[in-house]
């Protein structure tokens, strides 16, 4: 009876733990974003000390928890700069 209840209780609850597990990644993910831009690309050539306004706006987002919002511009500022877009887990 209790392996029955089990497997009811993980059918029923599965959906709603997925998205929290995704959710940590896409969080780790931006944050890794984030990082590798802050350390190689902020402030590059011309003079600035901080992220473009674009980027800024993107990692405020991902701050926000925004990940569909912030991931895609880090992406495109980092793939434009030729750089390899780290493993997302």
């Amino acid at each position: 009876m209790s392996r029955k209840l089990l497997l009811l209780l993980t059918i029923l609850f599965a959906p709603f733990l997925a998205p929290s597990v995704a959710m940590a990644d896409d969080a780790s993910y931006c944050a890794d974003l984030s990082s590798l831009y802050r350390r190689y690309l902020s402030g590059q050539g011309n003079g600035q000390l901080f992220p473009d306004v674009t980027t800024s706006v993107a990692m405020d987002e991902c701050a926000k928890g925004n990940y569909t919002a912030g991931i895609p511009v880090l992406e495109k500022k980092l793939r434009d700069a030729r750089f390899t877009l780290p493993k997302r887990t």
